[in-house]
Formats: C-alpha cells, structure tokens, sequence
C-alpha cells in the first residue's frame, strides 16, 4: 500500500517528477555507507526541498539516529516542521495552497528513489536550464516542460543551454551540446554534482531505510548457512557409514 500510493502520487499529471523522454541517464556512484554524504544530503533536503515535498512514511527521529546526528543538534538545525522529533517529515507547505500554486500538490519523496531510480533523479536535478517561456523560468532536459523552479539554482548558478551547429541528412541543425553555468551560483560544477549525489544518496536511504542492516543481517544468515551445511554433511556421513 505504501508504494502504492507514492507510485500514484509520482505519476499525478502536472507534478514536478512526471515522465521525461528517452535520454541519457548520468551514474549515480552513491554509497549507503557513507555517513557524511547522508547527512549532507539529509541537510539539502530539509533545507531546500521540505518546503514544498515531505517524506510522510519517514520520521525525523529514525532519521537522525540512523545518519548518526544528535538529536538536539538535528532538532534545532534541521527539523523545521513537526511539534516532536517522532513526528513524520512532513512539508511546511499546505497541501490546498500546492494545489492551488503548482496545479497539483507536490509529491511525497518518501519512496521517490525506488520508484524512478538514483540515475535519474541525479540527472534530472543537473539537467535545468533557463528557459523563459515556462511559468517558473526554467525547463529540464530529462522532464520537458517540468511544473517546478529550479530550488537549487542558488548552489549551481544559472544554468543555460548549450547549442552547437551538426548536420543531419546534409542540413545544418542546432543540437543540445550540455549545460552551463554562469558561474554565479555558490558551488562549482563539481561542488555541485557532489552536492546533489549526497542528496540522492539521502533518498536512497529513505527509500529502504532497513537496506544496510538487512545487507548486514543476510550476510551473517548466509555464513550460518554454510556452517551449518558442513556439520549436516558431516553428521549424513557419519549416519550412512553404519549402513552401507
């Protein structure tokens, strides 16, 4: 049930993660293990996507304990909606207002990495760039037309279309050659692309919160499998040797 709903709520027409084409789609090299990188993203998302997505299957506390954050730290620097560090993540904007000012409200990005993947979520969030007939200033390269501004333009600056001339079938034709940046945001492009793989490492985690310790627990299942496996052979040998 609770893929479920997210699932319907990502696909809700006019929402900011709707289908994009058929592009291509950048490595996403995260790491669950990292505990910096978790918390960098954890510190992104609460401070530049809670106002607009929650996380309404993820509680601050689990989070923060997992991630390794003091909870007193965390609650004064990053909890900024809740009365309680039990309370779910949930987004400081009103869902009637999102309706009202996006068409739609936003969707939950509890499970948003299982349903479309850390490739392209770290795409998408790389790929806008100034496009001044959309509502917001901006388009994406992944989600044409997308329905959301640019949240994070402050950290990479502003993002314009490359264009270079190719022929095709003996015609000169513009074509998209990338992306870039005027150089006026606070990060660099590496800074930048490390920035929003922390974030999508965040998502991950959020997505299968129990996927370390699972990993974890498999493992120590699986030696026990293997020991175990040794004494039944052995105790079958000794068994049959009386009977043959």
């Amino acid at each position: 049930m609770r893929k479920l709903i997210c699932v319907l709520a990502l696909l809700l027409p006019g929402m900011a993660l709707a289908a994009g084409g058929n592009v291509h789609l950048d490595k996403a090299n995260y790491d669950l293990s990292d505990k910096a990188s978790l918390q960098r993203g954890a510190k992104l998302f609460m401070n530049y996507c809670l106002g607009c997505h929650g996380q309404q299957y993820q509680r601050y506390q689990r989070t923060f304990n997992d991630l390794g954050i003091p909870e007193e730290l965390a609650e004064e620097n990053l909890q900024f909606t809740g009365d309680k560090i039990s309370d779910y993540i949930e987004r400081s904007m009103p869902a009637e207002s999102a309706a009202q000012w996006f068409g739609a409200a936003p969707p939950d990005l509890t499970l948003v990495a299982r349903v479309r993947g850390a490739d392209w979520i770290y795409t998408y969030l790389r790929s806008f760039y100034v496009d001044e007939s959309r509502p917001f200033g901006v388009n994406n390269t992944v989600f044409p037309e997308v329905g959301m501004p640019h949240v994070l333009q402050p950290l990479q600056g502003t993002p314009r279309m490359v264009e270079e001339e190719a022929m095709v079938d003996g015609e000169t034709v513009m074509r998209h050659a990338g992306i870039k940046t005027d150089g006026d945001g606070a990060l660099t492009t590496a800074e930048y692309d490390q920035a929003i793989l922390d974030l999508v490492n965040y998502l991950e985690y959020t997505g299968e919160p129990f996927r370390l310790e699972s990993e974890s627990i498999g493992k120590w299942v699986l030696i026990f499998i293997l020991v175990l496996f040794v004494f039944v052979f052995m105790l079958k040998k000794e068994f049959w040797r009386d009977v043959h």
